[in-house]
């Protein structure tokens, strides 16, 4: 599966397309957590994409019609009908220099095995002419994308002593939809995962 092509959002409206990420989101407790580090980086750097991005992990992103929506949505759903809840571990602050600080999955696995089955959504959108699926190499929890690298550098520095550990159960996944990059993501739907099946520690 090949990573998508930076499209700008110029491109994307010009050929009647919108980004869609599929996401999980953490618990409500430690999503408290999570915003409120998120938003002590903003009083801290003053910088806004600390607030305006989600609290999420983005599992895979990629370009689509909306008209293709209803066929995506019955297609992530047999994939997660199949799929098991999964323990995550948060565990301390890292870096994509120059531009994003944020917070590891301590194990990738579980990740890893739901981007497999979801190459049957990658075949779906390139079928309809669209740019293959992103799958994230590295699942990982946002604090603060898009640093300009002064802010980045000076940042990192700071949280590379900090330290965060919070776990959740993973029991469903996201669809969003945006128009572009800097746009606010909708919410298209939430496809549970088998009812009733064990943690991915139990099962796997």
């Amino acid at each position: 599966m090949e990573p998508a092509k930076n499209n700008t959002h110029q491109s994307w409206a010009e050929y009647g397309l919108y980004e869609y990420l599929l996401v999980v989101n953490p618990d409500a407790a430690v999503q408290d957590k999570v915003l409120a580090q998120k938003q002590e980086f903003y009083d801290e750097y003053r910088e806004k994409t600390a607030i305006k991005s989600g609290p999420h992990i983005i599992v895979a992103s990629f370009l689509a019609r909306e008209a293709m929506e209803d066929t995506l949505i019955r297609w992530i759903q047999r994939i997660c009908d199949q799929h098991h809840p999964f323990l995550v571990t948060l565990n301390n602050y890292s870096g994509f220099p120059p531009h994003t600080i944020y917070l590891r999955v301590q194990d990738p696995m579980p990740f890893m095995h739901l981007a497999q089955k979801l190459k049957a959504v990658d075949d779906l959108v390139r079928s309809s002419s669209c740019p293959p699926v992103r799958l994230m190499a590295k699942p990982h929890l946002s604090i603060a994308p898009r640093l300009p690298e002064p802010i980045y550098t000076k940042a990192m520095f700071n949280y590379s002593q900090k330290t965060f550990h919070e776990s959740f159960m993973v029991n469903d996944l996201r669809l969003l939809r945006r128009a572009h990059q800097f746009d606010n993501c909708k919410m298209i739907n939430v496809f549970p995962f088998a009812p009733g099946s064990q943690p991915w520690s139990e099962v796997a």
